[in-house]
């Protein structure tokens, strides 16, 4: 499992090779940024029972990622331009890890903020098709690692839709997602871990779409 798990973080999210801003310390957040909606880690921490520390963040989805075959270009990057394409007005995505550092708990957050509900929505559909488009791929990382991942889809329902990222012989472990439209903004949130992360990423949806929609 340890051999698993680093390459399980690096590629079943889709923001490790966003530029990486350091987490020494509680960034200042401004009142009414795109950041202040992002859950904080002591809230992560309270829903998924265990405790998480601030790790990479971006503001800017990352270049669609090269896999195989390429029509798993969303299932592989679901937070690339692959979804959120050039028309987004406002991004942020934020990554909490288990607080040992080990790689055994992992959080990601998205949200993408669009002029209006209409190119939410678009972005919403492409996540969707691309979902549907894809049932497994290969990614390869910047260090010639290759992994393969299987992808299993709930059927979308009121403009939400959740999903699980499995790396092949990793036993139980997996990213389990979901994505919904709030408003004018399409959020995500991710959860890997060894066991079942869908009732945490539930969640922890709930309670980021309410921020971003309040």
């Amino acid at each position: 499992m340890a051999a698993v798990v680093p390459c399980l973080v690096l590629a079943g999210i889709g923001w490790w090779l966003w530029p990486q801003q350091p987490a020494s310390g509680p960034p200042h957040i401004a009142a009414g940024t795109v950041e202040a909606d992002l859950l904080s880690p002591d809230s992560v921490s309270r829903v998924a029972g265990t405790t998480v520390v601030a790790g990479a963040q971006s503001n800017r989805p990352h270049a669609p990622l090269t896999v195989s075959p390429s029509a798993c270009a969303v299932a592989a990057g679901p937070t690339t331009r692959s979804v959120y394409g050039q028309a987004w007005t406002a991004f942020v995505s934020a990554t909490y890890k288990d607080a040992g550092a080990t790689g055994a708990y992992t959080v990601n957050q998205v949200i993408g903020v669009f002029p209006d509900s209409k190119n939410a929505e678009a972005a919403f559909s492409t996540l969707s098709k691309g979902l549907n488009a894809c049932s497994s791929s290969t990614r390869t990382d910047q260090a010639g690692r290759t992994a393969n991942w299987t992808y299993t889809a709930q059927p979308a329902a009121q403009a939400a839709v959740s999903w699980t990222a499995a790396q092949g012989g990793s036993s139980n472990w997996a990213c389990s997602h979901q994505a919904r439209v709030s408003g004018t903004s399409l959020v995500q949130v991710s959860v890997c871990q060894a066991g079942d992360g869908r009732p945490t990423v539930s969640n922890l949806a709930d309670k980021l779409a309410r921020k971003v929609s309040g």
